[in-house]
């Protein structure tokens, strides 16, 4: 069982790690996270994906300060996904059209009854409603 209200979309992490044009945005919603003022969730899938990109563009050392940071977070859990979820992912990203990270994020956040944190415009053609950084109000 997952006991958060919110599940955090990679982008939403790239938009700070990259200083992206919604940093300010995606920073105010992590740091409610970080004081455990809101609960969320982030995939294992989000995290490597993270890994990958920061490796490639400044450095596995980047990664790692940035699990060391996030470990810290009073709000954050890590949903890692099973086989026999991802099965079920790759048929939601078939029926869906959905990328199959989008779908992982899809099928955790119907599983569990979570609202979508992202700026991914490909969710608002699904079932779920998207919520963007600054919708979302902590306690």
């Amino acid at each position: 069982m997952v006991e958060a209200e919110y599940l955090i979309d990679t982008n939403i992490f790239l938009e700070v790690l990259l200083e992206q044009k919604e940093k300010e945005y995606c920073l105010s919603f992590l740091e409610k996270v970080e004081s455990g003022e809101i609960r969320a969730v982030v995939t294992s899938f989000s995290l490597h994906s993270i890994a990958i990109i920061l490796e490639k563009l400044k450095g596995i050392d980047s990664y790692k300060k940035f699990l060391e940071i996030i470990t810290n977070f009073a709000g954050l859990m890590v949903y890692s996904t099973t086989p026999q979820d991802e099965i079920k992912i790759c048929k939601i990203s078939k029926e869906t059209n959905l990328t199959f990270d989008d779908a992982i994020h899809y099928y955790v956040a119907k599983r569990f009854h979570l609202k979508l944190v992202s700026l991914d415009i490909d969710f608002d053609k699904t079932d779920i409603k998207r919520f963007i950084p600054s919708q979302v109000r902590g306690k």
